[in-house]
């Protein structure tokens, strides 16, 4: 396991307006230092209604979903340079044009050890590719405690809200879900361009299957999923915001850095041609599992660059080694690149498969893991970090 570092890089403010206003770039061959603290979040109360609906619907422990997984995944190779490990879904979930792959974590994002309640798994989140009706937002709860057979389950992200009739109810959750990590009890989704909305695994509710149609609370008092067993519920939101004249942050993927001092959130976003793209790195407090608050209320990013990297889908960074993935359509492979605070980005052209998303490093294990999204290809991988 990697040393964690002993101190964060904090920025000064650099007074680049070209670079905070998404001017086109010239050639940039280290990364721009931004200033951090014009990049904020603020913390929204708990969701009351959870509370409410925990009386109506059973509470399943994490544990309980896995051990009902009742799909089978399949090991196999994703063509991805220095692979270490992969698995591949079922073939429904592979070629499914409904529902698109996107974020990757695991349970060693949740607690440094690598478990969460005594389980070793990756969760990968997906979106729903259609809008009548939207279904919004998925996770995979994938049982990786035997990574030659891994079993998962699929759980709807829902938002609980009090309905027209005063009846506690849930409804989708409509977004692109590009990056995710758990810490804690916490599952953490992006929000392109809200921020994070967080969902907590300490309330999964088991509900009424049989129709792929309903979702909520139903006439006769049920509660439905789209037919999925089981729901999890959005708890707090942290919505994103700007100063000194900063272009708002794409949220487009999200990881931990456990390696960090403090534990951070790293933010890349996404821009096809790369014009201006950023990295953002928040605090996160492991006492309550929620982004480091200051005493103003809000939540300030600690590092921001500028990096230009076209097509961004994934970062993440392990001992102060900034990882980041990019795709290059449907019929080139992806690459990864390096930076640091000094130097870079670096391009490992061609070394991911088509179609590379979002980044996650499993500590314990020193694997560096990713997934990609095109139907008829999709796979779940984990590379050696060392060799990039």
């Amino acid at each position: 396991m990697r040393r964690r570092r002993t101190t964060p890089i904090l920025l000064a403010a650099v007074a680049i307006t070209a670079a905070t206003t998404l001017q086109a770039p010239a050639a940039v061959a280290d990364p721009i230092a931004l200033p951090a603290e014009y990049f904020r979040l603020a913390e929204s109360p708990y969701n009351p209604t959870i509370a409410q609906l925990d009386k109506l619907l059973p509470v399943e422990s994490f544990s309980d979903v896995l051990a009902s997984a009742n799909r089978a995944a399949t090991t196999c190779s994703s063509g991805a340079e220095h692979q270490v490990a992969a698995f591949c879904w079922n073939s429904g979930d592979n070629d499914t044009e409904d529902w698109y792959p996107q974020g990757i974590s695991s349970t060693a994002d949740s607690y440094g050890e690598g478990t969460y309640e005594g389980e070793t798994a990756l969760f990968v989140s997906w979106y729903y590719r259609h809008s009548s009706p939207n279904k919004g937002a998925r996770i995979s709860f994938v049982d990786y405690s035997n990574p030659a057979a891994p079993a998962y389950r699929h759980v709807l992200l829902v938002e609980p809200y009090v309905n027209s009739s005063g009846q506690p109810d849930f409804r989708p959750v409509p977004v692109h879900a590009g990056g995710i990590f758990t810490y804690g009890h916490f599952l953490y989704v992006a929000d392109t361009w809200g921020g994070f909305r967080a969902f907590d695994l300490r309330h999964i509710w088991r509900v009424t299957t049989g129709d792929k149609n309903l979702i909520g609370r139903q006439p006769d008092g049920s509660y439905h999923a789209f037919d999925y067993r089981y729901a999890l519920p959005q708890a707090h939101t942290f919505t994103a915001s700007t100063t000194g004249g900063t272009e708002r942050l794409r949220f487009s993927a999200a990881s931990l850095d456990r390696t960090s001092t403090p534990d951070s959130v790293i933010v890349p976003e996404y821009n096809a041609d790369g014009t201006g793209t950023r990295v953002v790195r928040f605090p996160i407090d492991y006492t309550d599992r929620k982004f480091k608050e200051s005493p103003d209320g809000y939540t300030y990013a600690t590092e921001a660059y500028r990096v230009d990297i076209a097509s961004m889908q994934g970062a993440t960074a392990i001992d102060d080694k900034f990882y980041v993935s990019a795709s290059a359509g449907a019929s080139t492979r992806g690459s990864f690149y390096t930076f640091t605070a000094a130097a870079g980005p670096t391009k490992h052209s061609g070394a991911q498969p088509i179609g590379p998303e979002d980044l996650s490093y499993w500590g314990p294990r020193d694997q560096l893991w990713g997934l990609t999204e095109y139907p008829g290809r999709r796979s779940v991988y984990a590379v050696d970090p060392a060799a990039f």
